[in-house]
């Protein structure tokens, strides 16, 4: 491996956390990075550390006096050259120690003198735990070695991805679902079910290569089968409904099954109205049973059945684009959300993914209940889900805004650039293996950088995300493409009214 420094003694350092080495000079190279993996060889095996800093020091430039004169020279030469008192020096931080192919915890320091080398590539895979079969999302920087997560670990204890807004999360979210969809049959391949407020992922449907696999269902094609609802699942709809309404909406409901098997929201609405259920009961039910039936998505069945929602091997897009109305959103998700759950349970559909874009729309840390109707289902499967394989994924770009209840959930994080120091508070508390160093790191990273940790990792990693291989929605144009295509359809009508 090449060699890139020599461990050197300081007050406190070499320690089993922390180290320091003089880096190697090498001519038209930089020979270390800042987060480059490096290892060394030490009496338990060999040692991998991630570099945290590196500092250059010139040790004519310490001294006040040396200064002045240089100044007084206007930076000419010396008879001697001040450039050979320059040095770098790199801070690095111990991860563990690799030994026969499995990893082990640190516990004794390398020591000075000890040669520091780039960490090996099939070392530094299997010791980050990396898997040949996993999802490639893209590679370690400086290192060229390909992230490979896998499927288990990534998804059986949910994960968040987390993000200023422009900064790629929809992109990497993209990126997996490639990876799952294209992923070798004999492997198995999980149901992918995303709900997409903005229509971001539509453009599978759109892509040759993914249209086989891929279905959207939006305004217009999504309905809730009346006759599949009960009392408490309207009361999930409408929060303010109370344990009287509850009740006497139970026994109409329980009736209007027996005469009419396919009865729907009108025919509910109009039962409880020439019903004897007091007035004072009567009025408030009838008036929020008319506002769920003016959402207009309550028809006679389900679309889509679950069945046809949770397909192995399938993404099926709730596109809630054209949807205006928060609560009706919420009610679609809330719907959907515990019907996949309740399948999953029974073992009645396959393992499926549950993907929530703009998660704290849904699932919102503080809000009245009529606006947080969508939070208790999701709670529920971040809480219950591992057990039953039904997985979640939590995208936002307001963690601060996102319940903390849900987000502590997910073992496994994706952040990419957050700029919002109250933002990087919260998932500092929320998630775990927010060290100091990767908090500082999250303002500055660039669109297509993530940093990946939690369960899927067995340490915290910078990953430079791959390029994206299917069709972008036409709903997710930048401004001056939009910009763009009105001047060149303002110019064709011209031209073609001066032809006419």
């Amino acid at each position: 491996m090449r060699e890139v420094g020599t461990v050197i003694s300081t007050k406190d350092t070499p320690s089993s956390t922390l180290f320091h080495f003089v880096v190697k000079e090498v001519d038209s190279e930089i020979p270390v990075h800042k987060t480059q993996f490096v290892q060394v060889k030490t009496r338990e095996g060999i040692l991998i550390a991630r570099v945290a800093d590196i500092v250059k020091a010139n040790r004519y430039f310490m001294n006040p006096e040396a200064v002045k004169e240089y100044e007084i020279s206007g930076g000419m030469e010396f008879s001697f050259p001040v450039d050979r008192w320059e040095f770098l020096v790199a801070e690095a931080v111990p991860l563990g120690v690799y030994v026969d192919g499995r990893e082990k915890r640190v516990t004794f320091p390398p020591s000075p003198g000890d040669k520091v080398e780039v960490a090996d590539k099939q070392i530094l895979s299997e010791f980050l735990g990396f898997d040949k079969n996993g999802l490639k999302i893209g590679i370690i920087p400086f290192h060229q070695v390909d992230v490979k997560l896998n499927l288990t670990k990534l998804f059986q204890k949910h994960c968040s991805i987390l993000a200023s807004t422009g900064f790629g999360k929809s992109y990497l979210m993209s990126v997996i679902i490639e990876e799952i969809l294209d992923r070798k049959d004999e492997l198995g391949k999980p149901a992918v079910v995303v709900v997409d407020p903005h229509g971001e992922y539509v453009g599978f449907a759109e892509d040759e290569n993914y249209v086989n696999s891929t279905r959207v269902f939006s305004k217009g094609t999504i309905t809730i089968g009346t006759p599949n609802l009960s009392a408490s699942t309207i009361c999930e709809f409408m929060p303010f409904i109370t344990s009287v309404q509850r009740r006497e909406m139970t026994k109409t409901i329980s009736q209007l099954r027996k005469d009419k098997p396919d009865f729907s929201l009108k025919d509910l609405i109009t039962a409880v109205e020439l019903s004897d259920i007091k007035p004072v009961t009567k009025g408030p039910l009838v008036s929020w049973l008319s506002e769920l039936d003016g959402t207009g998505i309550f028809g006679k069945v389900d679309n889509p059945s679950i069945e046809e929602l949770a397909k192995m091997g399938q993404l099926s897009i709730l596109d809630l684009s054209d949807f205006i109305n928060l609560q009706t959103k919420q009610i679609i998700v809330t719907y959907f959300a515990r019907k996949l759950f309740e399948a999953r349970r029974i073992g009645s559909i396959p393992p499926f993914i549950f993907v929530v874009e703009e998660a704290h729309q849904f699932a919102p840390e503080i809000a009245p209940k009529e606006a947080s109707i969508s939070k208790g289902i999701i709670e529920t499967i971040a809480r219950e889900g591992r057990k039953f394989n039904a997985s979640l994924v939590l995208i936002s770009q307001r963690p601060i805004k996102l319940s903390t209840t849900a987000l502590s959930q997910c073992n496994s994080n994706f952040f990419l650039r957050i700029i919002n120091p109250y933002d990087i508070d919260h998932i500092t508390k929320s998630c775990e293996g927010i060290t100091s160093d990767i908090r500082k790191m999250l303002p500055g990273l660039k669109v297509g950088e993530a940093i990946v940790t939690g369960e899927v990792v067995n340490y915290p990693i910078i990953v430079n995300v791959r390029e994206r291989k299917s069709k972008k929605s036409e709903k997710g144009k930048k401004l001056e493409e939009v910009l763009k295509e009105l001047v060149d359809k303002k110019k064709k009508i011209k031209e073609d009214l001066d032809a006419f």
